[in-house]
């Protein structure tokens, strides 16, 4: 079995944001997640740092020492780095989607849809029209497959904005 078989996807995430970055620190990482992938895939800080030693350790990512000031690690693909990050990317095997909607847990466990659906409704129109924003604003400065995230996005809330008036509608 390859290493990328053996590879989570918070591995591929860190991997994939230094290979974009082309040398980074564990928090430049971080920094980097939190600004472009943390609306379809969040994760915790720390492990984006436990990954970083995870793939130092694995060979998969080269550690340097910046000299003076805080003396932070500058990490880079490896060669084998860089052929497992390949070999994930060419791989168009499916995996089911794990919804984590927490306004959907509290509808299951009862909570009242009439308190509950014009708060999510507000904050799905707002996520919905930041998306819409950032797609006229740079758009055409995105790469194809950041172009098509955003595009997700925009189509996950425009399906949220619906779901929350219908649950709204069917209460009234």
């Amino acid at each position: 079995m390859s290493d990328a078989r053996r590879l989570t996807t918070p591995s591929f995430l860190v991997l994939g944001i230094i290979d974009k970055l082309g040398e980074a620190s564990p928090y430049d990482v971080k920094v980097e997640a939190a600004r472009t992938v943390a609306p379809f895939w969040s994760v915790p800080h720390a492990q984006v740092y436990a990954q970083c030693d995870r793939l130092v350790a694995a060979g998969l990512l080269s550690e340097v020492r910046q000299e003076g000031g805080r003396n932070r690690r500058m990490m880079k693909l490896t060669e084998t780095g860089k052929a497992a990050l390949e070999e994930w990317l060419a791989d168009p095997a499916f995996v089911p989607v794990e919804a984590r909607e927490r306004g959907i847990l509290k509808l299951w466990f009862g909570a009242r849809p009439e308190v509950l659906a014009p708060v999510q409704l507000d904050e799905h129109h707002r996520t919905l029209t930041e998306y819409e924003e950032l797609a006229e604003g740079v758009g055409d400065l995105l790469t194809r497959g950041q172009r098509e995230a955003l595009e997700f996005g925009i189509r996950y809330e425009r399906m949220m904005v619906d779901f929350w008036q219908w649950v709204e509608q069917r209460g009234a």
